[in-house]
């Protein structure tokens, strides 16, 4: 069975026509929607995690509000830089909101997207060795954080405290089958296939860091399907999960065509960081009409999760609307039903 999500990126900014004039706003508003969404019966609420940005930076505060007020919906991030991380406080933090989410954390975590920072992990005391790149920085954090949540010795007891005796020790708590719920936001498809390795579920967003030629979505299968051919040859007994997300803006009243009416456009190719990127086109439109292209979307039937990303800035109620537009209307389509 399919699962359907929201993704927030939590843009907040003093400007006219906002909803979400301060990060109060912003995190308060990104709380009640996943209320809304609950209530809805969407499966999944996820944030993004950008830092130096008028947007959501420190997603435990807030994930873990958003498992102590809804009931069934999952809350995750898509995705954490782990360059800006401490594995080990992170596996403490990740494993207290599961917990509290009694087991509903999907977390994504990656290298992180092109930022208007300077260094910024370097900032927050992180800088990557001599010869290892950031994505390598990235990548070594992520295995640490997974041994620190599958429970390894990650120190050793003082015997001084201890009578003598010396141990390991693992970072508490635990959260037993967290480590089936991380995922990995890969850009390519060799990250994916380095994903599948690691036993990791893969993330996979609107934007891929190389280009074929073919359309966006038969590049993002083609990922999806090396992917599951890694995680099988890998020998993992569990089933592969993948993630994706849309940019989805069904019009169904003026308000609608007035705020996103000229704003469809079909994949595109750029240059990001010097690399030759093509990135995904934005549904906009008549629901029957999305439906029916999200159903011929290639990636979308291989998914098993699809996130829809929201517009934030214009608030809750706005913003609540457009998912109940997309349970009724869109999301049947792609072979998902409300649990």
């Amino acid at each position: 069975m399919k699962k359907i999500g929201f993704l927030s990126f939590g843009h907040w900014r003093d400007a006219a026509g906002s909803q979400t004039r301060s990060a109060a706003d912003a995190l308060l508003q990104t709380i009640e929607l996943a209320e809304a969404a609950d209530e809805l019966g969407v499966n999944g609420a996820f944030v993004r995690v950008h830092h130096f940005e008028r947007q959501l930076a420190s997603p435990f505060p807030l994930l873990s509000a958003i498992a102590a007020r809804t009931r069934t919906i999952e809350m995750g991030t898509g995705v954490i830089d782990m360059r800006y991380e401490n594995p080990l406080y992170m596996a403490e933090e990740a494993a207290a909101t599961d917990l509290i989410s009694g087991g509903r954390l999907q977390l994504g975590v990656s290298r992180g997207s092109p930022e208007t920072v300077l260094e910024g992990a370097r900032s927050f005391g992180y800088e990557a060795p001599d010869g290892m790149t950031a994505a390598d920085l990235a990548r070594q954090k992520t295995e640490v954080f997974l041994q620190a949540i599958e429970g390894a010795a990650v120190a050793r007891t003082d015997p001084a405290r201890t009578g003598g005796i010396s141990g390991g020790l693992a970072v508490t708590p635990q959260s037993p089958g967290l480590r089936d719920r991380i995922w990995w936001g890969a850009g390519t498809r060799a990250t994916a296939q380095w994903a599948a390795t690691l036993g990791v579920n893969l993330q996979s967003s609107t934007l891929l860091t190389e280009d074929t030629g073919v359309p966006f979505d038969e590049l993002q299968a083609e990922q999806i399907q090396l992917y599951r051919d890694s995680f099988a040859e890998a020998g993992h007994t569990r089933a592969a999960q993948v993630s994706i997300s849309r940019s989805v803006l069904p019009i169904t009243e003026e308000i609608d065509r007035i705020y996103f009416g000229t704003q469809a456009h079909d994949d595109q190719v750029g240059l990001l960081e010097g690399v030759r990127s093509r990135f995904g086109r934005t549904f906009v439109g008549d629901p029957a009409q999305i439906a029916q292209e999200l159903a011929a979307d290639k990636a979308v039937q291989a998914a098993d999760y699809v996130l829809f990303t929201v517009p934030n800035q214009l608030g809750v109620e706005y913003n609540a609307r457009i998912l109940e537009t997309i349970t009724k209307h869109i999301a049947p389509e792609i072979g998902w039903s409300a649990a």
